[in-house]
């Protein structure tokens, strides 16, 4: 029997909520993010298509989630950014947000000032991927807390 991570003093792994906002039904790169970080250690919360801001941010809640992967291939992230960082603000939430999929490149400064804390663009390794959630996760909104 394996012992709990607090028990051999080993950091829990980092739980990350992925999910699909809106009506966006291009869902397979999400799918191979979800493995990308199920082999970096991560723990996967797949919430998949058609999801609302308020699903994500449940789904974030109940699940004790460090950090929260968004997938964006509908032109949806100027719009859709802002109200999850509203309604994970709103539910005193300090979650950070990574956002992946087809985002422009003039668009990244716009949803960094957001406090969006990565975006991802097709094509980036397993390794940036990971990278990009775990710097998520230590970056500006603190430390993770520990979690018992």
């Amino acid at each position: 029997m394996t012992q709990p991570a607090a028990a051999t003093g080993d950091p829990a792994p980092i739980r990350v909520v992925l999910a699909k906002l809106g009506l966006d039904g291009h869902d397979r790169g999400l799918k191979v993010v979800a493995r990308m970080l199920r082999d970096a250690g991560m723990e996967v919360i797949y919430l998949g298509l058609r999801q609302t801001t308020g699903t994500v941010v449940a789904a974030a809640e109940q699940e004790d989630a460090d950090v929260v992967g968004l997938s964006m291939h509908n032109a949806g992230h100027l719009a859709l950014a802002p109200r999850i960082m509203r309604a994970l603000t709103d539910a005193g939430l300090g979650v950070p947000v990574v956002i992946g999929g087809i985002v422009p490149e003039a668009d990244v400064r716009t949803l960094k000032e957001m406090g969006i804390s990565a975006v991802l663009h097709p094509g980036a390794s397993a390794v940036e991927v990971a990278e990009a959630v775990r710097d998520a996760v230590s970056g500006p909104l603190g430390d993770r807390p520990a979690r018992c």
